[in-house]
């Protein structure tokens, strides 16, 4: 039988001088098994010579929070299968998460 499950992210944003910080948080819809949030936050900073293009901040520190949510969550479910085996689980993030290109 197939079950749908529903995960939303939320993204907020904001800006103060050159500053752009990013919070991204998990939240498992009703019909998740999980109540846990989780969050990443990631940070971004412009140069003072570099032209204001506030989308590059919000893309650079929404890049950042999304990547450590994502650990952040590979590293729960580690201590879910840990709880689960008594052994060490190790989990990793695919090569193209680990900064390097496709």
């Amino acid at each position: 039988m197939i079950h749908t499950k529903r995960w939303t992210v939320d993204v907020l944003l904001t800006e103060d001088d050159g500053h752009t910080r990013a919070e991204a948080a998990l939240r498992p819809g009703p019909r998740s098994d999980s109540e846990r949030e989780l969050r990443g936050v990631g940070h971004a900073r412009r140069h003072p010579t570099d032209t204001e293009v506030p989308e590059i901040g919000d893309e650079v520190s929404a890049s950042r929070a999304l990547s450590e949510l994502a650990h952040r969550l590979l590293d729960a479910a580690a201590g879910d299968i840990e709880a689960i085996t008594h052994q060490t689980a190790h989990l990793r993030m695919p090569q193209h998460h680990q900064g390097v290109r496709p």
